[in-house]
Order: structure tokens, then C-alpha cells, then sequence
């Protein structure tokens, strides 16, 4: 059976009802980030910027020892209508990922889809300074739906599928026009695992294992004639010479 299979009924459970209504991790997530814009849009507001900015993303400055920029880069969303649009594929496509695959394996997909992006950029950053700030994930888990049900009609009747892959294309047009390769590269990995978390959880992807280091099982080999112990409770006869063999055999004829 498909590993897609193996989640346990209280992983696919809602965290709680709110009024007789599901409330999923999904939706916990996109109220942080909500909470987060209201607090962006605050310290823009009374001068907070400064504070802002020692949040965000900047691989000179996590080159150099603060580390915590690569996980507080998501804390700084200023308000946009993109934002808003992120906020309504996360909860509404979201939600349906975290139902069908668990909660357990949502949250690592979303775990993971945050931490790559900094730490790609700390990887270009050797080369090239890179900054970050505001992350959402909406398209990721977006795609991640669309592998879960690529037939699934949605506006216009256009399928999740297409949907995905039109969107994901816009968003690689944008960065090569803009010749930025960088957000390229976190485009390419974040939809790539995506896409490969999801089949690795229906079980239509599988990861390449190490050998074992504890070396091939021990195998129970016969011991060679001459070192096999004789049963305590028979007594070993000698060999019986052909003749002795021959005279048996017409003893019993004879009988």
C-alpha cells in the first residue's frame, strides 16, 4: 500500500471547531501571516522601520553571525493585494493538502518550503549579496494541490493542473526578465520540492537510500563436515564395507 495511504485518521482531523466550522493548520498559518502584516504595517506607520530591517534577510549580514534573519524573514509583510491573494490560495488550497496528506506532512512541506529560500540565498550569497523579506509559500502549496488533483476544475473551468503550470511559467518569465537568477533558482526549488514531496507521500517517488554501514546480515553458513558435532543422544557407526553392504541386501532378499 502507498505510503499516500498510511496517515492516521487524528493526522487528517481539523486542530478544532470554531462555530461548528473546521479550523486547520492551514488556517492557523495564514492568521499568523495576517498578524504579521498588521504588525509590518504599524511599524511602517511610527517608525519602526529600523527595527524592520534587522528582521529581514540579508546573507552579508547572516554571513557575519545573525543567523536568526533566516527565520524571521517572514515576519515582515508589508500590505499588498498579492498578499491577499496568498492568503486565499493558502487557507483555501492549503487546507485541502493538509486534509488529504495530514497534518504531519503539511507542516514539513511548509516547514521546508520556508527554510529554502535563505538558505539558497546564503549559498548565492558567497558570490552575490541577497536579500529576502515576506514569505508566504501560497504558490508552493498551490502546486502541491495541483499534483494532488491536476483534474480538479477550477475558475473558468481551467484545470488545477494547467493552472500551476501557467502560473509557475509567469513567475519564471517575471525573473528572467528581470535577469534575476537568484529568485529563479528559489522558484525552480521550492516548486521542485513541491512537487516531490507530494509524490513521495503517494508514494510514486522514492528517495535513494544509503547502504547499510552495518554490513551484509550474517548469514547461517552449515559447518564443514569435519567440525560437525555429533547429537549427544546417537552414537557414531563406523563405515560399512561394500561387501558388508552387498551381504544386507540379499539378507533381506532372502527374508
Amino acid at each position: 500500500m502507498s505510503r499516500y495511504y498510511e496517515v492516521t485518521d487524528d493526522d487528517q482531523q481539523p486542530l478544532t471547531w470554531v462555530q461548528g466550522r473546521p479550523l486547520y493548520a492551514a488556517h492557523v498559518i495564514a492568521a499568523s501571516l495576517v498578524i504579521t502584516l498588521l504588525l509590518t504595517t504599524a511599524l511602517l506607520a511610527f517608525g519602526g522601520a529600523a527595527f524592520l530591517d534587522t528582521l529581514r534577510f540579508h546573507s552579508a549580514e547572516v554571513a557575519a553571525g545573525q543567523v536568526w534573519r533566516v527565520l524571521s524573514y517572514g515576519l515582515v509583510n508589508p500590505p499588498s493585494l498579492w498578499f491577499v491573494i496568498d492568503m486565499v490560495l493558502l487557507v483555501w488550497f492549503g487546507r485541502e493538502v493538509e486534509r488529504i496528506l495530514g497534518r504531519r506532512s503539511f507542516l514539513k512541506l511548509y516547514a521546508i518550503l520556508y527554510l529554502i529560500p535563505p538558505l539558497l540565498l546564503s549559498l548565492i550569497g558567497l558570490w552575490t549579496p541577497q536579500t529576502l523579506s515576506g514569505q508566504t509559500g501560497a504558490l508552493a502549496v498551490f502546486v502541491a494541490f495541483a499534483v494532488l488533483h491536476p483534474r480538479t476544475a477550477l475558475l473558468f473551468n481551467l484545470l488545477a493542473g494547467w493552472v500551476a503550470a501557467i502560473l509557475v511559467a509567469l513567475h519564471a518569465l517575471v525573473a528572467l526578465a528581470a535577469q534575476n537568477w537568484a529568485g529563479l533558482a528559489v522558484l525552480l526549488c521550492t516548486m521542485g520540492y513541491a512537487f516531490a514531496h507530494v509524490r513521495h507521500a503517494q508514494g510514486r517517488l522514492s528517495l535513494p537510500s544509503m547502504p547499510s554501514l552495518r554490513g551484509d546480515p550474517i548469514r547461517d553458513f552449515p559447518a564443514p563436515p569435519h567440525l560437525r558435532r555429533t547429537p549427544a543422544h546417537t552414537v557414531a557407526q563406523p563405515p560399512r564395507s561394500q561387501a558388508q553392504a552387498e551381504m544386507d541386501e540379499v539378507d533381506s532378499l532372502l527374508d
